[in-house]
């Protein structure tokens, strides 16, 4: 992912709201929304892959995770070498690492800039961590948005998105309203004025290119691959989660080569019953023990 603004439990009729954009080279192959399993045993994933590197950018599991992961923009700090990114997901995807064992791993393994989203609902974790901060910050009950920078970092663009969540979130109880907003959010292309655009070594012309939601380079080479909205509402006593994809071609306009959809009844599993989770306990910046993360169920 790219650009991300999540939701969490910040509204009673949808505990949790994610959308989402992926960016990249239309030439790098991947494959579309769907279920696959990373390695025998393991649990299938719901999400896109990378079929060049084998991982993904976006899933979640039957079981309860979700995680998805952005790079952090720095070309003079990137090493060619380094593992692959995309394995980040899956690794947590698995459901065999608890999140400081998982921050362990991730932290010290080489990858180059990023930083992951990743919530274990069975067990009432949500976080974010990054190998380019201190520690992991456990996400409590609010609206954040996500590029390539740091946990809310005020880019534009990712400012504009969380502004379109909030709004969506307080004018619409409906889930396809809700969605159809989302998408409309993503399909955004309006560029930053100069003096508003970061600067994180790369060319300006391309800082200007990477500052709507919705990219698409002069040359159609690079830009938005996909978008994702993830929704999780209350169906009377139980909760359905969407998980809906739009993948585009790298024609200059916004065509949509495929939706895709699926819907998973009894999901995120934790939330279904008040007092069935329990919280693992993350440090903050400040070292200190983090406050129970907040749901809807308590």
């Amino acid at each position: 992912m790219c650009l991300v603004a999540i939701a969490v439990d910040a509204s009673r009729r949808f505990p949790l709201v994610l959308a989402g954009n992926r960016d990249e080279y239309f030439a790098r192959p991947a494959a579309r929304l769907g279920w696959w399993s990373p390695a025998d045993g393991a649990p299938e994933i719901l999400g896109g892959r990378d079929l060049k590197a084998g991982g993904t950018w976006l899933g979640l599991t039957q079981a309860g995770r979700l995680a998805f992961l952005t790079n952090v923009r720095n070309p003079s700090d990137v090493d060619p070498a380094a593992p692959s990114r995309g394995e980040i997901v899956p690794l947590w995807l698995r459901g065999d690492l608890s999140p400081d064992k998982f921050w362990m791993q991730v932290g010290l393994n080489g990858y180059n800039g990023f930083n992951v989203i990743a919530a274990d609902f069975a067990q009432g974790d949500c976080f974010w961590a990054s190998n380019r901060a201190p520690y992991p910050q456990r996400l409590e009950r609010g609206v954040y948005g996500l590029s390539n920078a740091l946990l809310d970092t005020p880019w534009p663009k990712v400012e504009r998105l969380k502004q379109h969540l909030r709004a969506a979130l307080r004018e619409t109880d409906s889930a396809d309203v809700l969605a159809d907003r989302l998408f409309e959010a993503l399909g955004d292309r309006t560029e930053i004025a100069d003096e508003f655009l970061p600067h994180t070594g790369i060319a300006p012309e391309w800082e200007r290119w990477l500052s709507p939601a919705f990219i698409r380079t002069p040359d159609g080479r690079y830009g938005t691959r996909c978008s994702t909205v993830i929704i999780t509402e209350r169906v009377r006593r139980r909760l359905v989660t969407h998980v809906i994809e739009r993948t585009f071609s790298n024609a200059r306009g916004p065509s949509v080569s495929l939706l895709r959809r699926s819907t998973l009844k009894h999901w995120p599993p934790a939330m279904q019953a008040a007092g069935s989770a329990t919280v693992a306990r993350l440090p903050t910046a400040s070292g200190t023990a983090a406050r129970s993360l907040p749901t809807s169920s308590r």
